[in-house]
C-alpha cells in the first residue's frame, strides 16, 4: 500500500526553496549595485533614478537601456573571470571606500 504524501513537508521545503531564492536575489541586485557604481550614489538620488526608469513609456529608450544593460553583462564576463564568493583580490583591502545605502559613514 502507498504511503500518502506529506503535504506539510513538501510545503515546508517549497517555502525553504522560495527564502533561498529571494536571499540569492537580493544578494544579486546588491552585486550588480556595487558592479555598476552606482553604490557611490546617495540612496535618494538612486531611488529617484529607479523611479524614473519605471514610469519611462518611451520603448525606444527601454530598448537602448535594455541594449547597454546587455552589453555590460557581457563585457563584464569576458573581462573578469568569475571567483568564487568570499574570493578578493589580494591588492582590494577590506574596506573599499564603499558607504552602506544609510548614507555617510557614521550619519544617523
Amino acid at each position: 500500500m502507498p504511503q500518502p504524501r506529506d503535504y506539510d513537508a513538501e510545503l515546508k521545503a517549497l517555502q525553504e526553496k522560495q527564502r533561498a531564492l529571494k536571499a540569492r536575489r537580493l544578494r544579486q541586485f546588491g552585486e550588480l549595485v556595487v558592479a555598476t557604481g552606482a553604490d557611490t550614489l546617495t540612496p535618494d538620488m538612486l531611488a529617484g533614478a529607479l523611479l524614473a526608469i519605471a514610469d519611462e513609456r518611451d520603448m525606444v529608450v527601454r530598448e537602448g537601456w535594455r541594449a547597454k544593460g546587455e552589453a555590460f553583462f557581457r563585457e563584464r564576463s569576458r573581462a573578469t573571470p568569475r571567483r568564487a564568493p568570499g574570493k578578493r583580490k589580494s591588492s582590494a583591502t577590506p574596506d573599499s571606500g564603499t558607504q552602506p545605502l544609510g548614507g555617510a559613514a557614521g550619519a544617523d
